[in-house]
């Protein structure tokens, strides 16, 4: 018997970019729109932590009240993914635009007309949009009155801003993600940047002491909650809806063949990325989660009626995002390294970004079939790509021979998932125009195929240009994946 197996990626594949409204909107304070999480976090560097302020102070920088002024110029960026060829872009929509408070009895009109005008935009362009309904931006207001997603009841807030997204956008929008990353509350990265919740012990992003254990589980529960509340009212609404959850992919191997190691790995695996997704996906908690939590002294607080509700609204597909990889080990005196929300240990097989983010086009490839084998559900890589320092020569053109080297090789080892099997729909490398970095909050850290002229002080034109990496890809998209150099 012979099998017919894929040569390449499907013909509608769905080629793009990928944004978020707190890393390039702007307009923080226009429109109606309340203020986010996001917008009282001051700017940081690779060796200075973001802060979190309870209230705005003239003498900080806080990147994302402009951003890159998205908010203004919507129309000029969407005709360049236009010239590039998108078939889909991927935004998020600012809940605080929607709902300035997030408990307001009546959104905002004012917010909602915005998102027509950028997605009557896209419709020009012949652009698919793919929504992420929360994306690191919950209005402050539920931080300060409700300590975020560690109440209850902000599940009903968001259910209901879920309602008046889907209500409005019927027939306009196919795609949406519910949370953006969610496992990072299996972090304390997470306990602000996706759960809200105000630190304890400081107010830099990146306190070890941000949340207990306790507290960040409790959250994530809720956010489980919602998503899948979100999903069958989502199908109910509109039933050609495809609703996905979206996962920030920490790939971890074992740094040797001791078994120590090998197990250490399998467990970073579950907890980091397999709790969310078979919550998400198979509508349970695993068995690894509920000894972890045991172990970790977290009792949940699960209302009668969340476990059917989770089995009942489980998500229609699968996205992550995917950076980059690190080894992991039993022994504690190894080198470590950074990477995406994550600390791990150099790969010595394994180059490093200027932000000691290791290159491994391959381990997106493991990743692919490592989640594939397991859910069975069409996938998208929803975020890749290289930040790095661009040079801006003479002629205003920049030569980001880096970029697109990052890019063809992921690209490739996407391919090669196809081969292996994988069920992959869609490819949206992440910043696909300059944007604000969310965990430093920098400019120069850049991904985009376009160049925005601004830098880490909040200084420049703000005018838009393409890069090397602009006209690479558009003939990547052209010709399907198959012209690569």
């Amino acid at each position: 018997m012979s099998y017919k197996i894929p040569t390449g990626f499907p013909e509608n594949f769905l080629w793009g970019g990928a944004t978020a409204a707190n890393q390039l909107e702007g307009g923080y304070n226009e429109g109606g729109k309340g203020l986010s999480t996001s917008d009282m976090m001051t700017a940081g560097t690779h060796t200075v932590p973001r802060r979190i302020t309870t209230e705005l102070l003239s003498t900080e920088n806080y990147p994302s009240h402009e951003a890159i002024d998205f908010y203004h110029r919507y129309a000029e960026d969407i005709a360049l993914f236009g010239e590039m060829g998108f078939k889909v872009f991927r935004l998020s929509i600012a809940w605080s635009r929607i709902f300035p408070n997030g408990d307001d009895t009546e959104p905002s009109e004012e917010g909602l007309k915005f998102y027509d005008s950028v997605f009557a935009e896209l419709k020009k362009q012949g652009i698919e949009p793919l929504v992420t309904i929360s994306h690191y931006e919950a209005p402050f207001a539920l931080a300060q009155k409700y300590n975020g997603w560690s109440d209850r009841r902000v599940i009903d807030f968001y259910v209901k801003y879920c309602e008046t997204l889907f209500n409005r956008y019927k027939g306009v929008v196919k795609y949406w993600l519910t949370f953006n990353e969610i496992n990072i509350l299996t972090m304390p990265f997470g306990t602000f940047l996706a759960g809200a919740m105000l630190p304890e012990g400081g107010m830099e992003l990146t306190n070890p002491n941000s949340s207990s254990d306790q507290a960040r589980f409790q959250a994530l529960h809720h956010q489980f909650v919602a998503s899948a509340k979100a999903v069958k009212l989502g199908h109910s609404i509109d039933p050609d809806f495809k609703i996905g959850c979206m996962i920030a992919y920490m790939c971890a191997y074992p740094l040797t063949s001791n078994p120590d190691d090998v197990i250490l790995a399998q467990q970073k695996d579950n907890i980091g990325n397999f709790l969310c997704g078979d919550v998400q996906v198979r509508g349970e908690y695993p068995g690894f989660a509920k000894r972890y939590f045991a172990e970790k002294g977290v009792e949940l607080e699960i209302a009668e009626g969340d476990e059917q509700t989770l089995l009942e609204g489980t998500v229609d597909f699968y996205t992550f995002s995917y950076y980059s990889s690190v080894c992991v080990s039993a022994d504690p005196e190894q080198e470590k390294i950074g990477g995406n929300m994550s600390m791990g240990l150099k790969n010595p097989y394994l180059k490093a970004s200027a932000w000691e983010w290791q290159i491994d086009p391959q381990g997106l490839r493991w990743v692919l079939n490592n989640v594939y084998n397991r859910y069975r559900l069409p996938m998208m890589v929803v975020e890749n790509g290289l930040g790095a320092v661009d040079e801006v020569q003479a002629d205003g053109s920049i030569h980001d021979d880096y970029r697109i080297e990052y890019l063809r090789e992921h690209i490739k080892e996407m391919k090669e998932a196809i081969i292996d099997g994988v069920d992959l729909i869609g490819y949206t490398p992440w910043g696909c125009i300059d944007l604000v970095s969310a965990g430093t909050g920098e400019m120069k850290k850049r991904y985009g195929f376009i160049h925005v002229d601004k830098d880490n002080e909040g200084k420049g034109t703000l005018d838009r240009s393409r890069k090397d990496s602009f006209h690479w890809y558009k003939k990547v998209i052209s010709s399907n994946g198959e012209a690569l150099e």
